[in-house]
């Protein structure tokens, strides 16, 4: 299932680490939203911090849906730069833990598996591993002390409440027991049960908890990709797997030139559809921070997708053309 897989009158505020003139920027990310018809909310800068921020509805909360898995992998490599565990050792993921998603649970049908700390935290960055995801999180301690480990990190505005389990299950109204059989009993029940996963949902919409702003999503990516969060060798590890990432091509990656690097992170769900991370400009044009969260559209899945790709250009194209330095 996808599952985890605009207001045309938007705040949009910009603050400058020197002045400038971008009114004309604020308008185009403005127009390139509308289409989403629900919410979009846009944080971006340079990692150098030369020119101005964008910061477009970027103190709402907005549902993370898997960009959350960002904060429980700076959890976990903090736990490997403690010495607490290793990247090495071998986790057990038991059959009851699988969810369903691209890698374990799509390959593995029958239970005995045990997987490396470093290959989980490849599944869950590169293909959005569920199952890998809640093994992770429950070895970080569960989502409070995700929380706590962004909190940390000087980020308000960030909640993890629950595993990917238990956000499906809130979501699409499924039972309690192990995941697979609960999944298996309430697609029984309601063969369309699937269909749900793309579409609004209010009450899931409006819950605060799992969400952030697109400022501290932001704020967060920052602080690891610039080796504030993490020890060097952790800090690349990371930057490195999501650099990896192969979901959402059609997102920030839509519209950019072939071959950029971006290290990044993917979120579905319902009315939200969200892309986080950092995209390096060519040349020694720098480096920069972008999260981009679509919540409460309507708009079909790939309308939605196509928001992303166009905001993503422009902000590429204005901080390497336009930009103050």
């Amino acid at each position: 299932m996808r599952g985890l897989i605009l207001a045309a009158t938007c705040l949009v505020a910009l603050v400058a680490a020197a002045p400038a003139a971008a009114a004309p920027f604020e308008d185009e990310i403005v127009r390139l939203s509308k289409p989403a018809e629900g919410i979009v909310g846009v944080a971006a800068w340079r990692t150098d911090g030369r020119g101005p921020r964008l910061l477009l509805n970027a103190d709402q909360a907005y549902p993370m849906a898997s960009t959350f898995k960002v904060a429980v992998a700076g959890a976990i490599l903090a736990k490997v730069d403690k010495g607490q565990i290793s990247l090495g050792q071998l986790i057990p993921v038991p059959h009851a833990m699988m969810v369903e998603s691209e890698g374990l649970a799509a390959t593995f049908s029958h239970p005995g598996v045990s997987v490396s700390v470093e290959n989980l935290l490849e599944l869950m960055l590169t293909v959005s591993d569920n199952s890998a995801t809640d093994v992770l999180t429950q070895l970080a301690g569960g989502p409070g002390a995700v929380t706590a480990w962004v909190r940390g990190q000087g980020v308000e505005g960030f909640r993890v409440d629950r595993d990917t389990a238990g956000l499906l299950r809130d979501f699409f109204h499924i039972g309690p027991g192990s995941f697979p059989e609960a999944l298996a009993a309430a697609e029984k029940a309601d063969p369309k049960l699937e269909d749900r996963g793309d579409k609004p949902n209010s009450e899931f919409d409006n819950d605060p908890r799992d969400t952030a702003t697109p400022l501290a999503m932001a704020t967060l990516l920052d602080r690891i990709f610039a080796g504030k969060a993490l020890s060097p060798a952790s800090t690349r590890l990371m930057t490195q797997i999501m650099e990896r990432n192969t979901t959402g091509k059609a997102r920030l990656r839509g519209r950019l030139p072939d071959g950029t690097t971006v290290a990044e992170k993917t979120g579905t769900i319902g009315a939200s559809l969200n892309n986080v991370g950092m995209i390096t400009l060519p040349g020694n044009a720098g480096k920069v921070i972008v999260a981009v969260f679509i919540k409460k559209s309507a708009k079909p899945f790939e309308d939605r997708e196509r928001v992303i790709a166009d905001i993503g250009r422009a902000i590429y194209d204005y901080y390497l053309f336009e930009s103050p330095q």
